[in-house]
């Protein structure tokens, strides 16, 4: 690789090799985790029953893929968190507008959302199955009851710390309080919005897990708790190992979603 003759190119080349060297040690982590795991459960360091092994996993994944099980827990699980995201961001942009445009109201609403982003959402969801039913509305409920309520003081508080000099400017322009809102205080927040999404789309699909715990036939959660009471833990431990790729992808998704958006401006 040629040496770099400037400061510039200098400084390109050591990010570039520390790139490279995080992606390597991520990597190798990754790799050396699974050996030892392995190596562990071959030489009886651990009981492969209860810990399982990397071997007993990819043979639980094939035999449930070729069975068409696999598919259908990670399918149903998948659309009730994107389900539960998508509603999600909408509510979270609707009433945070709301709050922004109507004093009043968020002085009113803001302790109770303090209090509703406090509770533990796990101890909602036996009363959601009771008010909603066993079935896949409860689960997106659940799925949502996780994030919405951080999301919309995140944002909310977003929208306050816009700088009121813009604000004055659009106004003695003659523009209006809906040209305030659309021209300075939400796009100013697009990089916040998307930090929220980011922690969203985590908190919808642990939400989600939550409720195929209690309320599901099908989905990961089900395969998790399933697995657990017939102590067939190799189901337990891969789809854990699943929901973790799942929160990988979705992750990803989400930045790559915010370094297009990032391109386009």
């Amino acid at each position: 690789m040629k040496r770099p003759e400037t400061t510039q190119e200098t400084f390109l080349y050591q990010q570039q090799q520390y790139k490279r060297k995080i992606h390597f040690l991520r990597i190798f982590i990754f790799v050396l985790f699974l050996v030892l795991w392995e190596l562990a459960a071959d030489l009886s360091w651990i009981n492969d029953f209860i810990f399982s092994s990397p071997k007993r996993l990819v043979t639980c994944f094939i035999q449930m893929l070729m069975e068409g099980t696999i598919w259908q827990h990670v399918s149903i699980t998948l659309l009730e968190t994107m389900i539960s995201f998508v509603l999600v961001i909408l509510f979270t942009i609707l009433i945070a507008v709301l709050l922004w445009a109507k004093k009043s109201v968020s002085d009113v609403s803001e302790p109770y959302m303090v209090v509703l982003n406090s509770l533990p959402k796990s101890a909602l969801a036996p009363l959601l199955i009771v008010w909603l039913g066993g079935n896949y509305k409860t689960i997106i409920v659940t799925g949502m009851s996780v994030a919405i309520f951080g999301s919309i003081l995140s944002l909310y508080q977003g929208f306050l710390t816009v700088d009121p000099n813009q604000m004055k400017l659009i106004e003695t322009l003659g523009g209006n309080r809906q040209a305030v809102l659309t021209k300075v205080v939400f796009p100013s927040n697009i990089p916040n919005l998307f930090s929220i999404m980011k922690v969203d789309i985590g908190l919808c699909l642990v939400g989600v897990v939550i409720g195929e715990f209690i309320s599901s036939r099908r989905g990961l959660g089900y395969m998790i708790i399933y697995g657990s009471q017939i102590m067939k833990l190799d189901w337990v431990i891969l789809g854990i190992v699943i929901l973790c790729l799942i929160a990988m992808g979705l992750y990803q998704l989400i930045v790559w979603l915010e370094k297009w958006y990032l391109k386009k401006m």
